[in-house]
């Protein structure tokens, strides 16, 4: 099978794996949220085992976006090698980090690697080609290894040097999906092919623009769609709802009657909350009120869905056979505002018990769930926002394409 990483012979290779480090760092440089870190660990134990010889490639941050006051790039703030002691106790095992990711020394250091051995190289986006899909650096990246393995599920939808390009020069017997990008795409795979029904989405976040493409494929295949978060209110607004001063897209509310009429005609209801946690200011500290969501008062704003929606949210979610959860159902990041996004948490997991297959789609989802404590009471959490996004909007992903490609 194409992609199929245990077809592969990597015994004593060098085996260049593009995995997804990007995480989170404090201000003294830990890494306070690992779940990336982890995610490529299956992988790397494999090709230890295997007796590869490895070489770990990743981008890190935006450092060409955020240059120095002098126009330099900040080499500290945006280096990798402050994920290798993380890296290496997740491991067990020695990671040695090189400060480049091109180059004759970096050749060499491949060179002298033995089985087992773990090379981490230095952020690829220090390269302004790499963000372009720039063929020099692809073929660059291309000599380091004999053997090219994509498990950067996060960074799959983007057309890069290190992502795809690189992959061009390696035919299918020298090219694989590492573990975490095999199970991103077999669980993707659950929600698009055959999901088991009612088949329900829950959809969340601040912009109906976002989500239109995913709303337009699910009323393909969902039997009905929950909506909650900032977006909630265009689709309100374009009913003829008071919204007061909550996010609202005025260029999208006739597109949102659409999708609401489109869903009528196909009998698969698009829910909207009936009422609304209202503020009179976006502070964690603001006075707030249940109001229907239609009746918000001018000047004020909804910041979560409501008492009333979070049970019948609940109720809709009943007897799920499939439920994909993309997006927050309020702003979660602040306490007073978080009790819609948990109650939905909590009414997937349920039905995850009762044997439904439940699908959370990364990003602010991802956190969601595990600012809840659920996240090991659910099918499973994408490691990637954005891509899992497009995945779903049956949009081909450029780094997924690269490894299929012959």
């Amino acid at each position: 099978m194409k992609g199929d990483l245990r077809a592969l012979d990597v015994h004593n290779k060098k085996v260049i794996v593009r995995v997804d480090f990007n995480v989170p760092l404090s201000k003294d440089f830990q890494v306070t949220d690992d779940t990336r870190l982890r995610g490529a660990i299956p992988t790397i134990e494999y090709l230890i085992a295997q007796g590869a010889k490895i070489i770990l490639v990743s981008h890190f941050g935006r450092p060409l976006a955020k240059l120095l006051p002098d126009g330099e790039i900040d080499r500290n703030k945006f280096s990798l090698r402050h994920v290798v002691p993380a890296l290496s106790a997740l491991i067990g095992k020695e990671v040695v980090f090189f400060p480049d990711c091109i180059g004759e020394e970096v050749l060499q250091k491949t060179e002298q690697l033995s089985p087992g051995d773990i090379l981490l190289l230095e952020n690829t986006r220090f390269y302004a080609g790499e963000e372009k899909g720039d063929p020099a650096l692809a073929a660059q990246l291309a000599l380091l290894g004999d053997i090219y393995i994509n498990d950067a599920f996060g960074a799959a939808h983007r057309a890069h040097a290190s992502t795809t390009v690189v992959a061009n020069h390696f035919d299918v017997t020298h090219k694989a999906f590492g573990f975490l990008m095999q199970l991103e795409l077999d669980n993707a795979k659950m929600v698009q092919l055959d999901p088991k029904h009612p088949f329900i989405a829950i959809l969340g976040g601040a912009k109906v623009s976002d989500k239109i493409l995913l709303i337009e494929t699910l009323l393909d295949k969902a039997d009905k769609i929950i909506i909650g978060g900032g977006m909630a209110y265009t689709f309100v607004k374009a009913q003829g709802g008071n919204i007061g001063n909550s996010l609202v897209e005025d260029d999208k509310l006739e597109l949102a009657l659409e999708l609401l009429a489109k869903a009528e005609k196909l009998g698969k209801p698009i829910v909207l909350p009936l009422d609304s946690i209202a503020a009179e200011k976006f502070a964690p500290d603001a006075h707030y009120k249940n109001v229907p969501s239609d009746e918000i008062p001018s000047g004020w704003l909804g910041l979560d869905i409501g008492l009333v929606a979070r049970v019948e949210y609940e109720e809709h979610l009943q007897g799920a056979g499939t439920v994909l959860w993309n997006g927050p159902m309020g702003v979660f990041e602040m306490e007073a505002f978080a009790h819609g996004t948990r109650a939905v948490a909590r009414a997937v997991a349920e039905v995850t018990k009762q044997g439904a297959f439940s699908l959370i789609g990364g990003g602010d989802s991802a956190a969601a769930i595990e600012q809840s404590g659920l996240a090991d009471e659910v099918s499973f959490i994408s490691t990637g926002g954005g891509a899992m996004l497009e995945l779903l909007e049956g949009k081909e992903l450029p780094g997924v394409t690269a490894i299929l490609k012959p």
